[in-house]
């Protein structure tokens, strides 16, 4: 069977690849979208973090014997407890200026902490073999669907959805959302705001550190797979809207989609095509598609 002239087995196997690249897209830009939109931080370190998650997975299970499922807690915590070491003696001390600040510093921990990876395990990449209990694959009969990314996709949704949730629709999100715009009445309620920016900005991070752990075992842990990824990254906030939680994970799996359709019909374009449709989305709606007009 075919679709416009292309295998229905190829197609599928296309828009499993995209929706597995949209999934980081979403799990990296949510982090990004909750430091921005409860912080007001672009965060350009974000990169840095996700390939630091990676890394931990990798020497956590080549060298100290741990598995792949408590790397998948401690890489995060790891992760973010080094984001919060950032953010209560760097960071803190830029919110009252202006953006451009937080980013230049990010941008300079980003080149430290590539430098540092890349002296110790060099640039050729790592790699991490798939847990066990995910692998093979899955014949669904229109296509042969590889378990370990049919876990990524998943795990990904189920944080993504629950980070929304709990920022949206909870006491602890309408905190979190409160502290940002009026912190010293917040403070009057008895809520500690500088220890509540100090954990999010530490959850914000710990997201990459997950997707990080996430990617391990599918790609080549290397010092620069952040920076391969996180223009992208950006682009996905960009046009989900900035800070908006919702835009993000929406816009980061639709856009994977659809780079990977692009690769089916126009192989060329699928390195573009994620900024054609940024340049699009600000013409028309500068705020971007789920952010809020000004």
């Amino acid at each position: 069977m075919e679709i416009f002239g292309v295998p229905l087995q190829a197609m599928m196997s296309q828009l499993l690849l995209g929706l597995v690249n949209g999934s980081f897209y979403a799990m990296l830009s949510l982090g990004l979208a909750v430091i921005f939109g409860l912080l007001n931080v672009i965060n350009f370190s974000h990169g840095a973090l996700y390939m630091m998650g990676a890394f931990a997975a990798y020497i956590g299970v080549t060298s100290f014997g741990l598995n792949y499922w408590t790397m998948l807690v401690l890489a995060p915590l790891i992760v973010g407890a080094f984001g919060i070491l950032i953010e209560k003696t760097m960071l803190r001390w830029l919110y009252r200026f202006d953006h451009l600040y937080g980013l230049l510093l990010t941008f300079g921990i980003t080149l430290l902490l590539e430098g540092l990876f890349r002296s110790f395990f060099g640039v050729s990449g790592q790699t991490l073999d798939v847990p066990e209990a995910l692998s093979g694959a899955t014949d669904l009969g229109f296509m042969i669907l590889p378990n370990y990314r049919a876990w990524v996709v998943f795990a990904s949704l189920v944080v993504c959805l629950a980070t929304w949730f709990t920022i949206e629709k909870t006491r602890l999100g309408a905190y979190l959302r409160a502290g940002t715009e009026n912190p010293k009445l917040v403070e009057a309620f008895g809520v500690n705001v500088p220890l509540m920016v100090t954990l999010t900005y530490g959850f914000g991070v710990a997201l990459a550190g997950f997707a990080g752990v996430l990617a391990a075992p599918i790609i080549n842990v290397t010092p620069l797979m952040g920076s391969n990824l996180i223009i992208v990254v950006f682009a996905v906030v960009v046009i989900g809207g900035m800070g908006s939680i919702l835009g993000s994970v929406v816009t980061g799996l639709a856009l994977g989609v659809i780079e990977g359709l692009t690769r089916v019909y126009y192989p060329e374009a699928s390195e573009v095509v994620v900024f054609v449709v940024m340049v699009i989305v600000l013409l028309l709606r500068p705020a971007g598609l789920f952010g809020k007009e000004k």
